[in-house]
């Protein structure tokens, strides 16, 4: 399990650093700085997901920015390459692939949207951004070593939502997100480790401070 999150930090939130060939950020959201960026992924445009002011601050090396269409008049000036569920980019290093993300039933985060989930390789391991969804559907077709999956409620998956994601997507680690600052706790996400199958490992990381 060590090996497969070591090029991870969880900068909070659902705010992560992949670090490897490349440096992938995925919604750089309250940073408290870190090294520049190849590439920034943003599922949404939501305030806490996609941050023009978080993004200036690793913005030295004029990364690429993925995101959905919907958050392009808040990256004017940027360079950016939109997605859509299905598509792949690859580059150097690194392979993106963006899958759907939504509540069903829910208003926050509706289908219609076409809001974004990532799959982002990375020297060999897969991992899965789920972005802010519940269980859907196309969580079946999704291949991943490690998934960072939502588990605050209310706007996304609960820990035992989550744990029957887990059984969809089956990874071999799941680390926990969308806790601690607008919803959910530490003890969420502990929770969640009590309800998985004893193949999957749960890794809860502190954020960077």
């Amino acid at each position: 399990m060590r090996e497969l999150v070591k090029a991870v930090t969880w900068l909070g939130h659902a705010s992560f650093r992949l670090e490897g060939e490349r440096i992938v950020y995925i919604d750089p959201w309250q940073l408290r700085g870190g090294p520049s960026a190849d590439l920034i992924l943003v599922t949404h445009d939501h305030h806490d997901h996609l941050s023009p002011e978080d993004i200036a601050k690793i913005d030295d090396k004029d990364p690429l920015i993925l995101c959905p269409a919907s958050c392009l008049p808040a990256l004017e000036g940027a360079r950016t390459h939109t997605m859509d569920i299905g598509d792949v980019f690859a580059t150097e290093g690194v392979r993106v692939e963006a899958v759907a993300a939504y509540n069903p039933g829910k208003r926050f985060h509706p289908q219609g949207a076409r809001y974004l989930g990532y799959v982002v390789e990375l020297e060999g391991v897969r991992y899965y951004h789920a972005g802010d969804t519940d269980v859907i559907p196309e969580m079946a077709d999704i291949s991943c070593d490690v998934a960072f999956l939502p588990i605050g409620g209310t706007y996304t998956m609960t820990a035992e939502q989550a744990a029957e994601a887990v059984s969809l997507i089956k990874p071999r680690v799941v680390v926990p997100m969308h806790w601690g600052r607008l919803v959910g706790s530490r003890e969420d996400a502990e929770r969640l480790a009590t309800l998985l199958p004893p193949e999957v490992t749960l890794a809860i990381l502190e954020a960077e401070s």
